[in-house]
């Protein structure tokens, strides 16, 4: 009884602690709402930063963008080096910005790798339960969400859309590795080398979400290779076939090679791959830690794939005679 005594009491002040360090995060610059929160699950508690845009009415409920920091960053650095506040208060939208524990790992990396021991999915499901929380007390549409993350967060935004498909409508990853080419710490290091091809198991019931890749060929922490074979995995898992891929260049800004990969007409997944961007996000604000302005705005690009899939969701419910609101 008192061992449980104080484990309660641990975790009650290990709670607490968290929650402080979250509160204690000034909101980035602009306008709208930085909400702090937590949520327990399976994978223990985890704060999280929740931005509502400007004039959000009382029993208004808008689209969710869940993004999941990379290693070494918080949820405000995050936000400010991806500046998606500021594209969420144009297009109207929620963003919510889980933050890893760092003695569930002290770089401060999802454990994406972590299958063996089962702690990422543990970790995923918690990241669900903040998702609940989210869309319940912050008004997100459960029916609108889409996930996207960045190097160690991009193998938690895959692992999500693999193993929850039904919950999102969009899935984004920018420098990072698909589920099953590491299932441990140290296979990990050999899937970001290139060395481990993913294994998304058997074709899921419920069909994947469409899944947008970004990857820089000059990455030097996760090899150019993992974009192409996450991208052709998860097309292969939905029947997709790859188009002719499209140079494209925006100002002076990197070029880029875009493949998109279709079934019976429709995209399921684009394949983006950025010449001379290193391990950053692509557009990002400038002398913020793992960003490069000179690419093109992954944000945008991020936002304009999951759009689309929320125009494409509304004209399927339109033709069934439903509502998505």
């Amino acid at each position: 009884m008192r061992a449980l005594a104080r484990a309660a009491i641990q975790g009650g002040r290990r709670m607490a602690g968290q929650l402080q360090s979250v509160m204690r995060q000034r909101p980035p610059p602009g306008p709208g709402e930085w909400i702090a929160g937590m949520a327990a699950g399976p994978g223990g508690v985890r704060g999280f930063h929740v931005y509502r845009p400007p004039d959000m009415a009382p029993d208004e409920r808008l689209p969710l963008l869940v993004m999941l920091h990379g290693c070494g960053q918080t949820a405000r650095d995050f936000a400010i080096g991806t500046r998606m506040n500021r594209l969420a208060a144009r297009e109207r939208f929620l963003v919510l910005y889980p933050e890893q524990d760092l003695l569930a790992n002290p770089q401060g990396c999802w454990n994406w790798f972590e299958l063996r021991s089962g702690q990422a999915l543990a970790e995923a499901a918690t990241l669900l339960s903040a998702i609940d929380r989210v869309c319940m007390a912050h008004g997100g549409d459960r029916a609108r969400v889409a996930v996207a993350g960045l190097s160690a967060g991009a193998g938690m935004a895959a692992l999500l859309g693999l193993s929850a498909p039904e919950r999102f409508v969009a899935v984004a990853m920018h420098s990072g590795v698909a589920p099953g080419a590491a299932r441990s710490r140290h296979s990990a290091l050999a899937a970001m080398a290139g060395r481990r091809a993913p294994a998304l198991g058997a074709s899921p019931a419920v069909p994947l979400p469409p899944l947008l890749v970004l990857q820089g060929d000059a990455d030097a922490v996760v090899a150019p290779v993992n974009g192409e074979r996450a991208a052709r995995a998860w097309a292969e898992a939905g029947g997709a076939r790859p188009a002719a891929a499209q140079q494209r260049q925006r100002g002076q800004r990197l070029p880029m090679r875009v493949t998109a990969y279709r079934r019976r007409g429709r995209t399921q997944v684009v394949q983006v791959d950025i010449h001379g961007l290193g391990h950053d996000w692509s557009g990002g604000a400038t002398a913020s830690p793992f960003t490069d302005p000179r690419g093109p705005d992954a944000s945008a690009l991020v936002w304009g794939f999951v759009a689309r899939q929320l125009r494409r969701l509304q004209a399927d419910a339109a033709a069934s005679g439903q509502s998505t609101l």
